[in-house]
């Protein structure tokens, strides 16, 4: 059995085998989502805690989790940015071949690895934080491309 490491959050880790960690139930329950959006969603967080503390996830680690906490609208915001830094102008169309269509996707798949304890939350996060954040039509449309987060402290 083959052991990998898991890390999906600014400071979750953990060791797991391949029978502790089912990613393609975990996604199904979550809605049918494919498990090659695993590693955007990994990246996109770590791009996100980063553009809104100014520090990176490894620097962030060290940090109690209400340092490193991104609320829902930041995330979806932070995963639309890193979308268009990684796959420009095919970056909805990616998305969108992951079961991705819009920000509560974002939020199905968050929830889904929270409810496996691949991540966590605060109590005041909700599902619905997602609800809504952008139309990812306008957000990924040509002109829209350039209004990404900034970096803390820019």
């Amino acid at each position: 059995m083959r052991s990998r490491r898991v890390r999906f959050s600014a400071g979750v880790s953990a060791h797991m085998t391949e029978q502790d960690i089912d990613i393609k139930t975990i996604l199904d329950r979550a809605g049918g989502y494919s498990p090659s959006c695993l590693p955007f969603i990994r990246d996109g967080l770590a791009h996100t805690v980063e553009a809104v503390h100014g520090r990176t996830e490894m620097e962030l680690m060290e940090l109690e989790d209400e340092h490193r906490h991104v609320t829902g609208q930041q995330l979806c915001i932070g995963l639309r940015d890193h979308a268009v830094r990684q796959y420009g102008m095919l970056a909805k169309a990616v998305l969108n071949k992951w079961g991705i269509y819009e920000t509560r996707d974002f939020g199905q798949i968050i929830f889904a690895m929270v409810d496996a304890g691949l991540m966590r939350k605060t109590d005041e996060d909700t599902l619905e934080d997602f609800d809504g954040v952008y139309d990812f039509d306008e957000a990924f449309a040509e002109p829209a491309m350039g209004n990404g987060l900034e970096p803390a402290g820019s």
